[in-house]
């Protein structure tokens, strides 16, 4: 094999059909369900229908008493954060490498995030997380990044020694959990998203879920005026005389996505086990390649496998940057290999080194310091999302064999 057999210096594709992976797969049984709710309704105002079955489902598979669906996973955190009754001059211990998204929705209770840097494989630091708790703080909030579970059961055991409020951010996670207990499980409230590209999807939406009530009623509270909060909210509550109007904001779920979602459910534990079984495939393949050191979850976890995530070594070993080795890998056919962009170090974004300008009254910047572990995670690792796995196996190896010729062009 010589350097021309790389396709990106004119050899031939080693995938040769179109690898991308449609998620989901629209079954027939999935197609029969969305025309059965077009014609049971496309709007729901209360828990009922389609709503309700969803809701309870996942609750009770997350052992919760409570779940609320809302239209994105953006807004089931800020549901979550509404929920814990953050407010000006509260903290919340917060990742620093993490979509922005789990971080953003604080902005908007007046609390202040405290930023902690990633461990070794883009998690909240653990060690660094009880150092960092004052007299003001009131929760930490945790993402389980690319599917790999947080170490929950320390995190759960700083929260209880403080008494704040444990969240999680499981995005990434649906059907994960670490030492027998599933992702949003461990903390006294979570969100998940459930938008197009993730595990179990509707398009667009997300679910929070949760155990306690005062967190389950103010969530509501927030985004489901009228109807939910007048059937939800304990009529002794201070908030009910305001149901009608709740907080005046609208973050409803559409029946059509809720039932796309329930409809994947139903089959998510089938699908981590077929996606545990794969990867532990596809990692044996690369395993010899060491241009790429494969990211392995803590002990006792067991990973969604949203994502494959890679730490690259070629750059130190053979002198080729990061990009041009995606560059190659998809040119080959490996459609889906990606550098994440928008799923960065907090310092690196605007809105939180100057807040001001978008949210009137952080007068300062929200981060100051380096985080190097984060910033030396996000410039190292590649992306391989799970549907294109098969094509990545048969690819990668074809790739590494003329690798070394290749880095030295």
């Amino acid at each position: 094999m010589t350097d021309n057999d790389l396709a990106i210096l004119g050899g031939n594709k080693s995938i040769t059909s179109d690898g991308r992976f449609l998620n989901p797969k629209i079954t027939v049984d999935i197609e029969k369900a969305i025309i059965e709710q077009l014609h049971e309704t496309i709007s729901i105002y209360d828990s009922s229908g389609i709503f309700e079955k969803l809701e309870t489902a996942f609750a009770k598979y997350h052992n919760k008493k409570y779940a609320l669906l809302t239209n994105s996973g953006t807004s089931a955190i800020w549901s979550m954060y509404e929920g814990a009754n953050l407010n000006e001059g509260d903290e919340i211990i917060c990742p620093s490498y993490t979509f922005f998204a789990t971080n953003t929705p604080i902005l908007f209770t007046g609390a202040t995030p405290v930023f902690i840097d990633c461990n070794h494989i883009g998690n909240i630091d653990v060690d660094e997380v009880e150092a960092s708790i004052t007299t003001r703080t009131k929760a930490i909030v945790v993402t389980h990044m690319w599917g790999y579970p947080c170490e929950m059961d320390k995190l759960r055991n700083i929260a209880d020694k403080y008494n704040i409020l444990l969240m999680e951010d499981c995005s990434h996670a649906h059907g994960a959990s670490y030492k027998g207990k599933k992702c949003g499980e461990w903390g006294d409230v979570a969100a998940f998203s459930l938008q197009g590209t993730k595990i179990m999807t509707g398009g667009e939406g997300g679910i929070l879920i949760t155990s306690n009530r005062d967190i389950y009623e103010k969530a509501i509270f927030l985004g489901h005026y009228n109807k939910r909060c007048k059937q939800q909210i304990r009529k002794d509550s201070d908030m009910y005389k305001y149901s009608i109007t709740g907080k005046g904001m609208k973050l409803r779920a559409h029946p059509l996505a809720a039932r796309l979602s329930y409809e994947q459910f139903k089959f998510l534990d089938k699908m981590t086990k077929q996606k545990q079984i794969f990867a532990e495939k596809v990692i044996r393949e690369l395993s010899e390649c060491t241009a790429i050191d494969i990211i392995n979850s803590e002990i006792g976890a067991q990973n969604s496998w949203y994502a494959m995530v890679m730490r690259y070594q070629g750059d130190s070993l053979f002198g080729v940057k990061r990009e041009r080795f995606v560059e190659a890998l998809i040119a080959e056919g490996a459609v889906e290999v990606d550098i994440p962009g928008a799923t960065c170090p907090s310092q690196m974004l605007e809105l939180f080194l100057a807040p001001g300008e978008v949210f009137k009254n952080y007068t300062s910047p929200l981060i100051n310091g380096k985080f190097e572990n984060s910033t030396s995670f996000y410039n190292s690792i590649i992306k391989y999302r799970y549907g294109l796995m098969r094509t990545i196996q048969k690819s990668s190896m074809n790739i590494y064999k003329p690798l070394k010729k290749f880095l030295k062009t």
